[in-house]
């Protein structure tokens, strides 16, 4: 893997979704979640091939949804272990967080 990670993409389908970064050896790093209504959204899930470890792509995607959810006025519900925990580390976020 390169050190420059490629763009976030985003597919939607009914009210489901993720974000996607997708390696050129096809490997992809994904944020997946779910629409709840028009202004929440539950982040389900995180996963991270290993050939991403160490670049942040994680934080990348969970970045991604805090950036969309507050353009769009909408609330996130952070299900995902990983996501919660990069709530928890950025408090900057809070205006995003369904509580």
């Amino acid at each position: 893997m390169t050190e420059q990670l490629a763009a976030i993409e985003l597919e939607e389908r009914g009210s489901k979704g993720r974000y996607v970064i997708r390696a050129p050896n096809g490997d992809e790093a994904e944020m997946t979640f779910t629409r709840i209504g028009e202004h929440q959204l539950i982040i389900d899930h995180t996963e991270v091939p290993d050939s991403f470890r160490g670049q942040g792509a994680g934080l990348r995607l969970v970045t991604r949804a805090v950036e969309d959810a507050r353009a769009a006025g909408k609330k996130i519900i952070p299900l995902c272990p990983f996501a919660a925990a990069q709530f928890r580390r950025h408090p900057e976020w809070a205006d995003v967080l369904k509580s």
